[in-house]
């Protein structure tokens, strides 16, 4: 794995791009871009975003909180961001000559099992249909060492956010949403199993 790369996709400036770029998953395909001022297209289009969000936390018959839709996206944000400082956490301790403190690990895998499940029902990447993919998962790590498991985890949460659906608002991309659904459902697992074993060696 190249750690230097991972540690480099993720800059600051990305976490406001991620987060604007997550509300997509609510958005329908804008006709035409406003023209004129791009800062006033701009401006619109996330008042478009933001309506839409608000819409869709709506309850029948009841009328759309400007509040609780913000509220909302606050939450997505922080859920990005608390995983991406998580990941490179993981990333400073794969690449230390250290012995790997397994309650650290375990705390992670929480974190991220917790913020990542809220993300696929907050941006409904939910995968449609329902599997065993637990006990698959965890066949499939079966014998490998905590760290290749940790790149594993990497791998998967750059996957995810680098995804076009994610990275790039106004990406209409049945492919790629559903890629977004299947690297989201993937962190899951395999924080769930990662921190199942991380318990274990806590124990031992």
């Amino acid at each position: 794995m190249e750690l230097q790369k991972i540690k480099n996709i993720f800059r600051p400036w990305g976490m406001m791009m991620i987060a604007i770029g997550c509300l997509m998953v609510f958005a329908a395909p804008t006709a035409a871009q406003t023209a004129g001022d791009p800062a006033k297209a701009q401006m619109q289009e996330m008042d478009r975003r933001e309506m839409q969000l608000n819409n869709t936390l709506g309850e029948k018959g009841r009328p759309n909180d400007p509040k609780r839709a913000q509220a909302m996206m606050d939450q997505v944000s922080e859920d990005f961001q608390r995983i991406l400082t998580r990941h490179n956490q993981l990333v400073r301790a794969i690449a230390a000559n250290q012995p790997l403190n397994y309650q650290f690990v375990s705390d992670a895998m929480s974190e991220i099992k917790k913020r990542s499940t809220r993300l696929q029902s907050s941006l409904k990447l939910q995968k449609p249909e329902t599997t065993s993919e637990d006990s698959k998962t965890e066949s499939a790590l079966n014998g490998m060492e905590t760290k290749d498991e940790m790149v594993l985890l990497c791998k998967q949460i750059e996957s995810f956010v680098k995804n076009p659906i994610i990275e790039k608002p106004g990406t209409v991309d049945a492919q790629a949403l559903d890629k977004a659904r299947n690297d989201l459902q993937g962190i899951i697992e395999l924080s769930d199993v990662m921190k199942k074993q991380a318990d274990k060696r806590i124990r031992k």
